[in-house]
């Protein structure tokens, strides 16, 4: 025993077995170069080695075929003597060829032991010698031998029948050593010993694991050997391949029943579970759950959990007990455990609330926390076992739910979990450290949010709408308080509040989510809206300062709650609407560019659209406002991105919307990118949703299937299915799952007339969207006549009747085609004057460039040519006579017009010198001071006039 024992100070942390290095395979190998070196300049060592094999050879043959002889008292002795020298021969290990021959002496020692316990003592040898390196002569030894050898092994483990408890303790101290290899003294002559792992592989390829498992049971009642067993089970789990070998043999539940053995030393306990904890780390933990649920091990498990809770006082029984938690707790998810049977839920229970409601329970009488950190994780383990009891009842059957929520109401969880529903306090000196308390009051808290949903009575006659609302008006308080944020639940909460705001928001929504009126008017009448809309404002503020995960989402669970609240009541609508339209309106001016960056974003805008929905629309002092503050611009923006996930949500409002008079005009004033319309979005939203279903249209988008216009590809191959009159057909289902009777809806609303912004290929769609209702009416007439053929046959009137409403139908389709057709011929004739005038524009611009270069040309002729110049001179002296009034007039002056030697044919200056009329004639000027000093032409020059 003393050899079995360990510390416990020196237990690992890890849940894997003692794992001792194994010693590196290059010091043997090197040892056996060094032997090679010292012994290669003798030539006679060579063939006495060969020699030495011989006879070793012949000496196991010798002692199989002794040992297989009958018996009798000299001849024992003889076999005695031969084992012995078999035992000193391989002192220092056996080689990989001999093994075989090793092993039938193993079995035939092992088959004279029930007669003869003299022969105890060599088999013991001789096994414990198997522990030591095999050795081998070649590196491609081990592969050579290696079924042999794993058959060898094998055979060790089928040793522990042998009725002895001095062989069955060195077969488990013989595997040991496999994870603690040590070399031999001393080394055979050419040979080198096995790589430290190979005897674990050869563990592995033999099943020896599960060959020991079965063993449990010969050792029962021998304490010594079973932790023997043990320990090797412990080593051996360490494999993920000797694991599933020992879920074969059921070693969950049979090392689960040793749990409450006899054992003084708690070694027991402490192997049984660490062999526990290597099979849920390398195995199924589904698998190892299921041998655990019987009620004999649920029962077991108990026992040692209580035994360890109530008498142990050591660190090492505090770490045991923790652990046999945590298996508890992986039994508490499974629905088949028997753990309310077994009376362990409700102890887990009462431990978790014992110390916050301090009602006095037998389970617990004589037990203190000693507030050290085995109890402080113990505590938070109790509260992670409350977390899976309250689960969703889907996985469990109803009737044990119900009593687990029974046990859990009749125990004051409720209580227990709403003690810390209160401002962190400074702990005193035998409590819990500041970190330590408030990893609890967050896992305290996010445990509630699993637990209210469920104990609604208990919820509300605690008043915990009260004690929540008072602790989130501390977290946006000013108190000084710095959180320490070093626990899961405490993320982002360091030196601040926002993990404990952010986990009592989530309990708000768990309850408020079930749309209980009387939770819901609880938290309105004591005006949790307006204390939500402040926390949003302080949540928005403090993400303009640095925005994160853990902020993005109190913001969106307030949105949620704030959605809950108001959905279907007007007084709580206008106790949002102005305020609450602040707030909500820079949510939906959100850039575009954040929605994909991980953190949130995504579901904050989702959220805040939900609460336009629920807390704005039917309100009309909030959807004015809303309208004033320009929202339905904010939503077509958002609309024009084209995003899948949000145009459903977005029309869906626009609809809902188009009920307030002012919203039309919104909608038509919008203007987007490159002076998009509302309508030319509707439609490319029409178009692009078609497009996702596979409606068949041409390439100029008309119709090309008239029976069938509008449906799916995937609709088309359905098959027809009669189904009750009461249950919607595909036709009619396929309406809720795309966004076309929203787009329909929507342009019914602004008017299928004067739509401006639109192409001819616009047209060609809004055809198609003005009959949306007569082409669905059509298809589910089509479904009616489908199912009605499968069934039976129509009379004749009805089969008319039906004959005439699909021709009515197909009639739509071809007008609308026909329509179709028309609007892209005018759009065609349309294009072609378009291109008319603008090859004339063009014949124009090139007319008038050759006058330019014709005039040019002919000013340069008379530039360089005086003949031309002449010539051009007297043509333009005869244009400008024949430009003259023929008729001359009466008692006036006639001033010439021509200057004298003027040598150019270009036109004259701006600038005219006008001849006075002299004043003998008496013209108007005459007496006029205008007329002293002027220059005149006369005479084809410029001279004074002299004054009069």
């Amino acid at each position: 025993m003393s050899s079995l024992a360990e510390p416990t100070a020196s237990r690992a942390l890890s849940r894997s077995p003692v794992r001792t290095p194994a010693l590196s395979p290059a010091s043997g190998p090197s040892r056996c170069r060094g032997e090679r070196r010292r012994n290669a300049p003798d030539a006679g060592a060579d063939i006495g080695a060969v020699q030495d094999t011989q006879l070793r050879s012949v000496d196991l043959n010798h002692a199989i075929k002794l040992l297989e002889d009958s018996d009798s008292k000299d001849l024992e002795k003889e076999q005695l003597k031969t084992l012995k020298k078999v035992v000193k021969r391989f002192e220092n290990g056996f080689p990989l060829k001999d093994l075989e021959q090793i092993i039938e002496i193993l079995n035939l020692c092992a088959g004279k032991m029930n007669e003869q316990e003299a022969f105890t003592e060599p088999l013991c040898e001789l096994i414990k010698l198997c522990g030591l390196p095999f050795q081998k002569k070649k590196s491609s030894d081990e592969a050579s031998y290696s079924v042999a050898v794993s058959k060898s092994i094998a055979q060790l483990g089928y040793l522990m029948r042998v009725p002895s408890s001095q062989v069955r303790i060195q077969i488990c101290k013989c595997i040991v050593s496999f994870y603690n290899m040590e070399l031999p003294r001393k080394l055979l002559s050419g040979y080198q010993p096995t790589s430290a792992n190979y005897k674990i592989q050869m563990a592995e390829l033999g099943g020896l694991a599960e060959t020991l498992v079965l063993s449990l049971a010969l050792v029962e009642n021998q304490l010594t050997a079973k932790l023997w067993v043990l320990k090797a089970l412990q080593h051996l789990s360490s494999s993920g391949v000797n694991c599933r070998l020992m879920m074969k043999a059921q070693a969950a539940s049979r090392l689960c029943l040793y749990l409450n053995g006899v054992d003084p030393s708690g070694q027991l306990v402490f192997r049984s579970s660490e062999i526990l904890w290597n099979l849920l780390e390398n195995t199924s933990k589904d698998e190892v759950i299921n041998q655990l649920s019987s009620l004999e091990c649920v029962h077991a498990l108990k026992e040692a959990f209580v035994d360890l809770l109530m008498h142990g006082f050591r660190h090492y029984d505090h770490q045991l007990r923790n652990d046999l938690l945590v298996i508890a707790t992986l039994l508490a998810e499974n629905p088949a455990a028997p753990m309310i049977e077994s009376g362990f839920t409700k102890l887990l229970i009462v431990l978790a609330t014992f110390t916050e409601v301090k009602i006095p329970n037998p389970l617990v009488k004589g037990l203190k926390l000693t507030y050290s950190y085995e109890d402080f994780e113990m505590k938070k383990l109790l509260f992670n076992v409350i977390g899976v009891l309250s689960k969703d009842p889907c996985a469990l059957s109803l009737f044990r739910f119900v009593l687990t929520l029974q046990l859990l109401s009749e125990n004051d969880v409720m209580p227990a979990l709403l003690y810390y529903i209160k401002p962190n306090q400074k702990p005193g000196f035998h409590d819990w450290s500041a970190a330590q308390y408030e990893e609890l009051q967050l896992h305290a808290i996010a445990i509630l949010a699993s637990v209210a949903p469920f104990l609604v009575d208990k919820y509300l006659s605690c008043q915990a709408n009260t004690l929540l609302l008072v602790f989130l008006e501390w977290c946006v308080g000013q108190d000084p308080f710095f959180g320490q944020g070093n626990s899961f639940h405490g993320t982002g909460g360091r030196g601040n509040k926002l993990a404990q705001m952010r986990y009592s928001l989530r309990v708000l929504r768990s309850v408020v989510s079930l749309y209980d009126d009387a939770v819901n008017l609880n938290l309105c009448d004591q005006g949790a809206i307006s204390q939500l809309l402040d926390i949003l404002k302080y949540a928005a503020n403090k993400s303009k300062e640095k925005e994160d995960a853990i902020l993005l989402e109190i913001e969106a669970d307030i949105l949620f709650l704030l959605s809950a609240l108001c959905e279907n009541d007007l007084h709580r609508k206008e106790l949002f609407s102005y305020e609450g339209v602040d707030i909500l309106i820079p949510f939906i001016q959100m850039d575009p560019k954040k929605l994909h960056s991980g953190l949130g974003h995504n579901r904050l805008l989702f959220t805040a659209l939900d609460c336009l929905w629920s807390c704005v629309i039917g309100c009309y002092i909030a959807e004015d406002y809303f309208l004033e503050k320009q929202g339905i611009f904010l939503l077509l923006d958002l609309l024009a991105l084209k995003q899948k996930n949000l145009c459903n949500i977005i029309l869906g409002i626009l609809v809902e919307f188009c009920d307030n008079p002012k919203t039309t005009s919104h909608i038509s004033t919008w203007r987007g990118e490159k002076d998009q319309t509302a309508a030319n979005l509707l439609i490319q939203l029409w178009r692009q949703e078609e497009l996702e279903l596979g409606v068949k249209r041409d390439q100029y988008g008309r119709l090309v299937d008239m029976k069938r216009p509008i449906a799916s590809s995937f609709q088309k191959q359905q098959e027809v299915i009669p189904i009750p009159a009461n249950c919607p057909s595909f036709a009619i289902m396929e309406i809720s799952e795309n966004t076309r009777a929203k787009l329909y809806s929507l342009l019914c609303k602004l008017g299928f007339e004067n739509l401006p912004g639109l192409s001819a290929k616009d047209f060609v769609t809004l055809a198609i969207i003005r009959h949306y209702i007569d082409f669905k009416v059509g298809e589910v007439w089509s479904e009616l006549c489908a199912e009605l053929k499968e069934e039976f046959r129509p009379v004749g009137s009805d089969e008319e009747a039906l004959k005439v409403i699909s021709e009515v139908s197909e009639d739509t389709g071809r007008m609308v085609a026909a329509l179709q057709t028309e609007v892209l011929e005018s759009q065609h004739h349309q294009e072609i004057q378009e291109e008319e005038k603008a090859y004339t524009k063009i014949q124009a611009i090139h007319k008038q460039r050759e006058m330019v270069n014709k005039s040019w040309e002919n000013f340069l002729t008379r530039t360089s040519n005086y003949e031309a110049l002449k010539k051009a001179k007297r043509l333009q002296e005869k244009s400008i006579e024949a430009s003259r009034c023929k008729s001359k007039t009466q008692n006036g002056v006639v001033h010439s017009t021509d200057i004298k030697g003027l040598g150019t044919t270009i036109g004259s200056g701006r600038l005219v010198t006008v001849e006075s009329t002299p004043r003998l004639i008496g013209g108007p000027l005459a007496v006029t001071d205008l007329a002293r000093g002027k220059p005149s032409v006369y005479g084809g020059a410029l001279k004074k006039i002299k004054r009069i």
